[in-house]
């Protein structure tokens, strides 16, 4: 981005300003709201004047800067450790050499990446006791799940092949892999939403959090719970209606993110479908006493051995739609979508969205299949309050979905190809 030069400066300046001020309220001894302005401004500097005296211009002012930012802390710190040996910390000075770089980097033209850089720091220093309460609620099963998601997305996702293997060209494993890391990005951050929030929250968390973690999970863990508890029916069917529901935002999404074309076609159907649940569930949402019983909390959910199974599943549905599509034609993708939407929504929608967008699918006949797929998931949770569920919940789950398989059925019937 080509700007002035005193405009370089004057956003140099106002970062450094921005930091500063930030620094200053939290009451930092050691850097504040005119040092950093000034460290910010002499990174701009440098950078300008590396082109014709050389990058040793830049080096030597952080040298400097480094120098000057660890003489002037060396006094605080060791006040500090007599004071109090657990407050010594590095923030600022770490800080301040961060804010020169992004004054260097504005100086050499980044001047977007600068600016999101400073405004990331600021915000940063400034939800200190936030993030440090944040680090104080995750325990150890937290810890885990969130780093086997850094091994499932930075790990080993470049290590996979990025390249089809199959004659039909749709078993990339880079592309199989990716969906799974898409997958577990959902589920752990309404994971990581819910321990923030609490479940003490309510019914709506519940069903909200529930539907972006698992429908399927969430009906098991309620219906289970209503055998214990059958005054609470009231509550567990709302949290398994509004837990479907969220499932088509999460079905949404993931065409969105795979298939942004074809949201225009794919989407409006799916949408009402959408809507009508949730006209059910706010009816249910009504009945419910607001002293419900508190629901059950969700388990981590990015286990090695879950992503693993649902890559093969996904690759599986993959497969068997291209294989359908080529040897018996559209019609019997249903029986395939309808399978593969029994326990799990997001295979099919990923494979289906997939294959629309690269026009190997008409797009009336991707949305149709991801509501098969979605009216099978349905069917699935509605046995299985048959079974673990108590009488009272079946009843009203029976009622519900009934009138929301009958309202996708419509759809599906009236909707114009």
């Amino acid at each position: 981005m080509e700007l002035p030069t005193l405009a370089y400066l004057a956003i140099a300046l106002g970062l450094g300003f921005l930091v500063g001020l930030e620094r200053e309220w939290a009451g930092s001894p050691v850097a504040g709201i005119r040092t950093f302005p000034l460290i910010t401004v002499l990174g701009t500097i440098a950078a300008m004047l590396s082109p014709r005296f050389g990058g040793w211009v830049v080096a030597a002012a952080l040298l400097a800067v480094a120098t000057m930012v660890g003489i002037g802390a060396w006094g605080e710190i060791d006040a500090a450790r007599r004071r109090d040996p657990a407050a010594i910390g590095v923030t600022t000075e770490i800080a301040a050499l961060v804010m020169f770089a992004v004054g260097a980097a504005l100086g050499a033209g980044f001047v977007v990446e600068s600016v999101v850089i400073g405004g990331v720091v600021a915000v940063l220093l400034h939800h200190r006791q936030p993030l440090h309460g944040l680090v104080a609620r995750i325990g150890e099963d937290d810890a885990r799940a969130i780093f086997r998601f850094v091994l499932i997305g930075l790990v080993i996702l470049p290590l996979l092949p990025n390249r089809a293997f199959d004659r039909y060209q749709v078993l990339n494993p880079f592309d199989i892999w990716l969906m799974v890391v898409l997958i577990v990005g959902i589920s752990l951050a309404a994971y990581v939403a819910s321990r923030l929030l609490g479940t003490h929250r309510g019914l709506l968390a519940a069903g909200l959090l529930g539907g972006l973690i698992s429908s399927t999970a969430t009906t098991v863990s309620h219906a289970r719970a209503s055998r214990n508890s059958p005054t609470g029916a009231e509550a567990a069917a709302f949290v398994i209606v509004a837990a479907s529901t969220v499932v088509f935002v999460r079905v949404l999404v993931e065409i969105l993110v795979v298939a942004p074309s074809m949201i225009a076609a794919t989407g409006p159907p799916l949408l009402v479908v959408m809507i009508w649940m949730a006209v059910l569930a706010a009816v249910l949402f009504r009945r419910v006493a607001r002293d419900a019983s508190e629901p059950l909390e969700q388990q981590a959910p990015s286990e090695l051995n879950t992503a693993i199974t649902f890559g093969v599943l996904y690759a599986v549905v993959l497969f068997a739609v291209a294989v359908t599509k080529e040897k018996f034609g559209d019609r019997a993708l249903y029986l395939v979508a309808g399978l593969s939407g029994l326990t799990d929504m997001d295979a099919i929608t990923l494979s289906t969205a997939k294959l629309a967008n690269a026009k190997r699918l008409e797009p009336a006949i991707a949305w149709r299949l991801i509501l098969v797929g979605a009216m099978a998931n349905l069917f699935f949770k509605g046995l299985v309050v048959a079974v673990l569920g108590s009488a009272r919940l079946r009843a009203r789950i029976a009622a519900v979905f009934g009138l929301a398989l009958a309202g996708a059925a419509l759809v599906l019937a009236l909707w114009p190809a």
